[in-house]
């Protein structure tokens, strides 16, 4: 996993400075759109750019995810599908999953709190 730039440093790099040596290859990860579809489906809308790969911006959908099934006090979440467009110099992932109380019939679930504190430990942002 890459780090992420520190918000400000995202912000210098807009305002046309130079970014500091040995992050220039970092992934910049810019941001999450949250919609809830019906009931336990919600759609993650994610970009990241920078160094970003396609599996970056699938990561941060994922912790994305993760988060939002805790927000909503829920403890597992399935993944349905993720498409990954490249837009410009980013990635952008449109990621569906549904969330749920209990673990979920399936092969692709995720336990939110394990994957949250894997985002945190990578750096990859959760919302």
């Amino acid at each position: 996993m890459r780090a992420a730039l520190l918000p400000m440093l995202a912000l210098a790099a807009c305002a046309g400075t130079t970014v500091p040596s040995g992050l220039e290859n970092a992934v910049i990860y810019e941001g999450v759109q949250t919609n809830l579809l019906e009931g336990d489906l919600v759609n993650f809308i994610v970009s990241a750019s920078g160094n970003a790969t396609r599996e970056d911006a699938i990561e941060y959908a994922e912790c994305a995810a993760a988060q939002y099934t805790l927000i909503r006090g829920f403890g597992f979440a399935r993944h349905v599908r993720t498409t990954v467009d490249r837009n410009g110099g980013a990635f952008v992932a449109d990621a569906i999953y549904t969330i749920s109380p209990d673990l979920p019939r399936g092969s692709r679930t995720i336990d939110a709190e394990v994957t949250v504190a894997n985002c945190g430990v990578s750096g990859i942002p959760t919302v």
